[in-house]
């Protein structure tokens, strides 16, 4: 019979280590209900450890956030090929995931948490939120976008965060309801933009070009229609 020798993680190790426990913590609570004891039991080590690679809950928050932030921005990756609509309906779903696996998180960090207003902590929210706005760009294939497209891509970003946070208080409205609408939500704001610009109308006339008759563009459409029959 062999007993198990415990192995001794390396300094960076121990840190990814802590890392990953903390965000699972502050995935299924707020951060601010989660300590510095829990944080170190999840671990399996002691209270003056965590310490001896991290100064306070707050550098572990950011640090943890740090790695959420990287994974949300990673969600809006989509490969250019086929109709927007079914990218973009394939980018609410892996958002949504994002959500669903780290609600109260999420919910913390846009809503208020224990980091939120730091320089730090702001600036991982505004990457996420530039990341997601070059890849809507790069869906759209423009590079030198207008004044109305950008006003279009982060007004939608921002109501597709708004939309989770409603979502996540009592999840009312099922989810797959939800990223279908954001989708038209967007095609929406475009369709709204193009009436007043003929730029944005050429825009949006390029990408219905493409979208088939089933896709979620077009069931946007069949709705409008139906509603003023």
């Amino acid at each position: 019979m062999t007993t198990g020798v415990r192995r001794r993680m390396g300094v960076e190790e121990r840190r990814q280590q802590l890392i990953g426990v903390a965000l699972e913590l502050f995935s299924r609570r707020s951060p601010d209900e989660v300590s510095i004891d829990e944080i170190a039991s999840a671990a399996g080590i002691s209270r003056p450890l965590v310490y001896h690679y991290f100064p306070g809950k707050l550098s572990l928050y950011e640090a943890a956030l740090k790695r959420a932030s990287d994974d949300l921005a990673a969600r809006f990756v989509e490969p250019r090929e086929g109709p927007l609509g079914a990218r973009l309906l394939r980018v609410m779903g892996r958002f949504f995931d994002f959500v669903d696996e780290h609600g109260p998180g999420f919910s913390a960090l846009m809503r208020g948490g224990p980091a939120v207003g730091s320089s730090t902590t702001n600036a991982l929210i505004d990457a996420v939120r530039q990341a997601a706005y070059v890849q809507i760009l790069s869906h759209l294939d423009v590079q030198q976008p207008p004044a109305r497209l950008e006003l279009v891509i982060r007004s939608w970003i921002s109501l597709a965060e708004s939309t989770a946070l409603i979502w996540l208080d009592g999840r009312r409205i099922p989810r797959a309801e939800l990223e279908a609408q954001l989708v038209h939500d967007f095609a929406a704001l475009a369709a709204v933009s193009a009436a007043y610009d003929e730029e944005m109308g050429a825009l949006l006339r390029r990408i219905l070009k493409d979208e088939p008759a089933d896709g979620p563009f077009a069931d946007l459409v069949g709705r409008i229609v139906a509603l003023a029959s």
